[in-house]
Protein backbone atom coordinates (compact mmCIF):
# COMPACT_ATOMS: atom_id res chain seq x y z
CA UNK A 1 0.00 0.00 0.00
CA UNK A 2 1.34 3.83 -1.08
CA UNK A 3 1.08 6.80 0.75
CA UNK A 4 -1.32 7.85 -1.46
CA UNK A 5 -3.47 4.50 -1.29
CA UNK A 6 -3.43 5.13 2.80
CA UNK A 7 -4.49 8.74 2.70
CA UNK A 8 -7.46 7.68 0.22
CA UNK A 9 -8.20 4.52 2.56
CA UNK A 10 -8.10 6.78 5.62
CA UNK A 11 -10.06 9.63 4.18
CA UNK A 12 -12.85 7.16 3.54
CA UNK A 13 -12.72 5.43 6.67
CA UNK A 14 -12.76 9.22 8.11
CA UNK A 15 -16.08 9.41 6.38
CA UNK A 16 -17.48 6.12 7.34
CA UNK A 17 -16.91 7.22 10.84
CA UNK A 18 -18.44 10.72 10.49
CA UNK A 19 -21.55 8.86 9.07
CA UNK A 20 -21.31 6.59 11.97
CA UNK A 21 -20.92 8.68 15.02
CA UNK A 22 -23.79 11.96 12.76
CA UNK A 23 -26.16 9.54 11.39
CA UNK A 24 -26.57 5.98 12.85
CA UNK A 25 -25.36 5.93 16.20
CA UNK A 26 -28.02 8.45 16.82
CA UNK A 27 -30.68 6.20 16.10
CA UNK A 28 -29.33 2.95 17.38
CA UNK A 29 -28.27 4.50 21.18
CA UNK A 30 -32.18 6.01 21.05
CA UNK A 31 -33.41 2.67 20.43
CA UNK A 32 -31.44 1.13 23.28
CA UNK A 33 -32.22 4.45 26.18
CA UNK A 34 -35.81 4.22 24.73
CA UNK A 35 -36.13 0.74 25.83
CA UNK A 36 -34.17 1.03 29.19
CA UNK A 37 -36.59 3.39 29.99
CA UNK A 38 -39.92 1.70 29.08
CA UNK A 39 -37.77 -1.14 30.91
CA UNK A 40 -38.05 0.99 34.08
CA UNK A 41 -41.62 0.97 33.89
CA UNK A 42 -42.12 -2.87 33.36
CA UNK A 43 -39.67 -3.69 36.90
CA UNK A 44 -41.41 -0.97 38.84
CA UNK A 45 -38.52 1.39 39.69
CA UNK A 46 -35.43 2.99 37.85
CA UNK A 47 -32.85 0.87 37.38
CA UNK A 48 -29.17 2.57 38.24
CA UNK A 49 -26.57 0.79 40.12
CA UNK A 50 -29.28 -1.87 40.78
CA UNK A 51 -33.23 -1.34 41.02
CA UNK A 52 -34.64 1.51 43.07
CA UNK A 53 -38.10 0.22 43.37
CA UNK A 54 -40.83 2.86 42.97
CA UNK A 55 -42.98 4.00 46.01
CA UNK A 56 -46.10 2.00 46.54
CA UNK A 57 -49.48 3.92 45.23
CA UNK A 58 -52.53 3.98 47.63
CA UNK A 59 -54.51 1.96 44.79
CA UNK A 60 -51.88 -0.74 45.25
CA UNK A 61 -51.56 -0.73 49.19
CA UNK A 62 -55.20 -0.91 49.60
CA UNK A 63 -55.37 -4.27 48.85
CA UNK A 64 -58.25 -4.54 46.11
CA UNK A 65 -59.23 -6.88 44.06
CA UNK A 66 -59.42 -5.21 40.96
CA UNK A 67 -57.33 -4.76 37.55
CA UNK A 68 -56.05 -1.62 38.39
CA UNK A 69 -54.84 -2.46 42.14
CA UNK A 70 -52.98 -5.09 40.53
CA UNK A 71 -51.18 -2.73 37.78
CA UNK A 72 -47.36 -1.05 39.38
CA UNK A 73 -46.83 2.77 40.40
CA UNK A 74 -47.23 4.54 36.83
CA UNK A 75 -48.85 2.11 35.17
CA UNK A 76 -52.70 1.95 33.72
CA UNK A 77 -54.28 -0.46 31.36
CA UNK A 78 -53.65 1.70 28.65
CA UNK A 79 -50.19 2.68 29.89
CA UNK A 80 -49.88 6.20 28.56
CA UNK A 81 -46.63 7.52 30.27
CA UNK A 82 -44.78 4.00 29.25
CA UNK A 83 -45.34 4.67 25.53
CA UNK A 84 -44.28 8.81 25.64
CA UNK A 85 -41.06 7.90 26.00
CA UNK A 86 -39.46 8.40 22.76
CA UNK A 87 -36.19 9.40 20.99
CA UNK A 88 -35.43 12.42 18.90
CA UNK A 89 -32.24 11.50 17.15
CA UNK A 90 -30.09 14.58 15.68
CA UNK A 91 -26.90 15.34 14.64
CA UNK A 92 -24.56 13.12 16.58
CA UNK A 93 -26.86 13.31 19.22
CA UNK A 94 -30.33 12.06 20.80
CA UNK A 95 -32.00 13.11 22.86
CA UNK A 96 -35.07 11.15 25.43
CA UNK A 97 -38.27 12.90 25.98
CA UNK A 98 -41.65 12.36 27.58
CA UNK A 99 -44.14 15.22 26.24
CA UNK A 100 -46.87 14.63 28.37
CA UNK A 101 -48.02 17.46 30.80
CA UNK A 102 -48.04 15.08 34.05
CA UNK A 103 -44.74 13.34 33.15
CA UNK A 104 -41.79 16.10 34.81
CA UNK A 105 -43.92 15.47 37.75
CA UNK A 106 -43.48 11.90 38.26
CA UNK A 107 -39.77 11.76 37.18
CA UNK A 108 -38.93 14.80 39.57
CA UNK A 109 -41.85 14.62 42.49
CA UNK A 110 -43.12 17.56 43.93
CA UNK A 111 -46.25 19.47 44.99
CA UNK A 112 -49.36 20.10 42.31
CA UNK A 113 -51.93 22.80 43.11
CA UNK A 114 -55.18 23.34 41.78
CA UNK A 115 -58.36 25.31 41.95
CA UNK A 116 -60.75 23.59 40.31
CA UNK A 117 -64.47 25.37 40.44
CA UNK A 118 -67.41 24.14 42.87
CA UNK A 119 -70.33 23.80 40.71
CA UNK A 120 -73.69 22.45 41.29
CA UNK A 121 -73.04 19.24 39.33
CA UNK A 122 -69.94 18.71 41.45
CA UNK A 123 -72.05 19.49 44.85
CA UNK A 124 -74.57 16.60 43.76
CA UNK A 125 -72.03 14.28 42.78
CA UNK A 126 -71.14 14.68 46.71
CA UNK A 127 -74.08 14.44 47.91
CA UNK A 128 -74.55 10.94 46.17
CA UNK A 129 -70.83 9.86 47.34
CA UNK A 130 -72.05 11.24 50.87
CA UNK A 131 -75.17 8.43 50.76
CA UNK A 132 -73.04 5.91 49.00
CA UNK A 133 -70.30 6.07 52.35
CA UNK A 134 -72.75 5.50 54.69
CA UNK A 135 -73.64 8.59 55.24
CA UNK A 136 -77.42 8.66 55.24
CA UNK A 137 -80.02 9.13 57.67
CA UNK A 138 -77.11 8.56 60.69
CA UNK A 139 -76.14 11.76 63.23
CA UNK A 140 -72.96 12.32 64.86
CA UNK A 141 -70.37 9.81 65.69
CA UNK A 142 -72.09 7.72 63.91
CA UNK A 143 -71.41 8.80 60.11
CA UNK A 144 -68.27 7.66 58.72
CA UNK A 145 -64.93 10.14 58.54
CA UNK A 146 -65.57 9.27 54.80
CA UNK A 147 -68.91 10.51 54.38
CA UNK A 148 -68.16 13.47 56.41
CA UNK A 149 -65.69 14.73 54.22
CA UNK A 150 -67.97 14.56 51.60
CA UNK A 151 -70.94 16.45 52.79
CA UNK A 152 -68.41 19.13 53.79
CA UNK A 153 -67.54 19.48 49.78
CA UNK A 154 -71.47 19.58 49.66
CA UNK A 155 -72.37 22.39 51.90
CA UNK A 156 -69.17 24.37 51.01
CA UNK A 157 -69.66 28.11 50.78
CA UNK A 158 -66.66 28.15 48.80
CA UNK A 159 -66.83 29.20 44.68
CA UNK A 160 -63.46 28.10 44.14
CA UNK A 161 -61.18 24.75 45.93
CA UNK A 162 -58.10 24.90 46.92
CA UNK A 163 -56.07 21.61 46.45
CA UNK A 164 -52.70 20.84 46.88
CA UNK A 165 -50.95 17.23 46.27
CA UNK A 166 -48.03 15.75 47.23
CA UNK A 167 -46.49 13.33 43.56
CA UNK A 168 -43.64 10.76 45.17
CA UNK A 169 -40.74 10.87 42.86
CA UNK A 170 -41.28 7.88 40.41
CA UNK A 171 -38.23 8.61 38.17
CA UNK A 172 -38.37 6.77 34.60
CA UNK A 173 -35.68 9.20 32.87
CA UNK A 174 -32.69 10.19 33.76
CA UNK A 175 -28.64 9.14 33.52
CA UNK A 176 -28.08 5.52 34.36
CA UNK A 177 -24.86 3.34 34.73
CA UNK A 178 -26.28 0.44 33.23
CA UNK A 179 -27.65 2.52 29.93
CA UNK A 180 -24.41 4.32 29.81
CA UNK A 181 -22.49 1.11 29.73
CA UNK A 182 -24.61 -0.39 26.76
CA UNK A 183 -24.52 2.74 25.42
CA UNK A 184 -20.16 2.49 24.97
CA UNK A 185 -20.60 -1.34 24.68
CA UNK A 186 -22.81 -0.31 21.36
CA UNK A 187 -20.25 2.56 19.85
CA UNK A 188 -17.20 0.41 20.47
CA UNK A 189 -18.87 -2.22 18.64
CA UNK A 190 -20.17 -0.15 15.73
CA UNK A 191 -16.62 1.16 15.75
CA UNK A 192 -14.96 -1.42 15.27
CA UNK A 193 -17.37 -2.83 12.47
CA UNK A 194 -16.27 0.31 10.44
CA UNK A 195 -12.65 0.03 11.02
CA UNK A 196 -12.47 -3.96 10.24
CA UNK A 197 -14.40 -3.43 7.33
Amino acid sequence: MTIEEFHQYARQKEKELERLYNDILPVKVGAIAKRHFQDNFRKGGFVDGGLTPWPATRRQQSGGKSAASRYGPLLSGRTHLMRSVRDVPGQARVTIVSDLPYSRIHNEGGTIETHPTVTPRMRRFAWAKFFEAGGGGKKGADVPADAVRWKKLALTRKAKLDIRAYIPQRRFIGQSRELGERIAEKIIEETRKVLDR
